[in-house]
């Protein structure tokens, strides 16, 4: 539990010190999800629960969504190499194969958010109806959360480019804390979910319409950090693992002076 406290701490410490070095990356997911949050608020998605219902499945609401979820992975990249190279320097610059390898990672999150907005449901894709189709949808949702946890490393080696951290090696790795990954995965999410979700409901039933536009800025803002806490969980998830596995997350180039898992000694303290 104490492990859990400390890492959930770095979590929120390092978004807050990225956000600030980083203004511009930051303000991507920030500018987005106000863009929805637009089209949400001429569309009268907050004026009453009839409004919000109506709203709920507006094609250029479900495109914007969509967008969204693309931009809440864009600063991965960047952070994750922020945290791990504690450089902020190198971090701010495009190299390869790290790039490019983080585009294979931040492509497989893309197909899966788009699947998940726009594709067919697999209940049905099986021909299961009712219940069973409903059972077979929640299962999928497990499945789908329980994979992220376990490709944790490998999004997070190959930001750095270690090629070497492939998916099946970081199941490897991840298996030695996916517990402890399942607990950073609540606490990185669970807190500005909770406010997310909490401004979209106040907005919806008790805030005036003159407060609606606000109360969106405000969330906007919370996205942008639930964009870098939800990458700092899997960061702090894999390091974790990684100390327990006696792996490398970093590649052979830049572990010169750090013990496994790519963490300075200072912080394994």
């Amino acid at each position: 539990m104490k492990t859990l406290l400390t890492d959930t701490k770095a979590i929120y410490r390092n978004a807050g010190t990225f956000a600030r070095a980083f203004p511009l990356l930051f303000l991507i997911p920030v500018g987005i999800e106000m863009a929805q949050h637009v089209v949400e608020l001429r569309g009268g998605m907050y004026l009453n629960e009839a409004g919000a219902m109506a709203a709920e499945a507006d094609p250029l609401r479900l495109q914007f969504g969509f967008v969204k979820t693309l931009a809440l992975y864009l600063p991965g990249y960047w952070f994750v190499r922020y945290v791990m190279l504690a450089d902020p320097a190198r971090a701010a610059r495009i190299e390869w194969p790290a790039f490019g390898l983080w585009l294979a990672v931040f492509a497989f999150g893309a197909i899966q958010m788009w699947w998940g907005l726009f594709g067919p449901d697999l209940g049905e894709i099986a021909g299961l109806e009712g219940q069973s189709a409903t059972i077979a949808s929640v299962l999928a949702g497990v499945l789908s959360t329980v994979l992220s946890l376990y490709l944790a490393a490998w999004s997070v080696g190959w930001a750095v480019g270690n090629a070497a951290i492939h998916p099946l090696r970081s199941f490897a790795i991840m298996h030695r804390g996916i517990w402890h990954a399942a607990g950073l995965m609540l606490t990185g999410m669970l807190p500005l979910m909770a406010v997310h979700y909490g401004l979209a409901i106040a907005a919806v039933v008790a805030l005036p319409p003159a407060l609606d536009w606000a109360a969106m800025v405000l969330d906007s803002i919370v996205v942008g950090y639930l964009a870098l806490t939800l990458t700092g969980a899997s960061i702090e998830a894999a390091r974790h693992a990684a100390r327990r596995a006696d792996a490398d997350l970093l590649p052979p180039e830049d572990r010169a002076g750090l013990p496994a898992a790519g963490v300075p000694r200072a912080e394994q303290a």
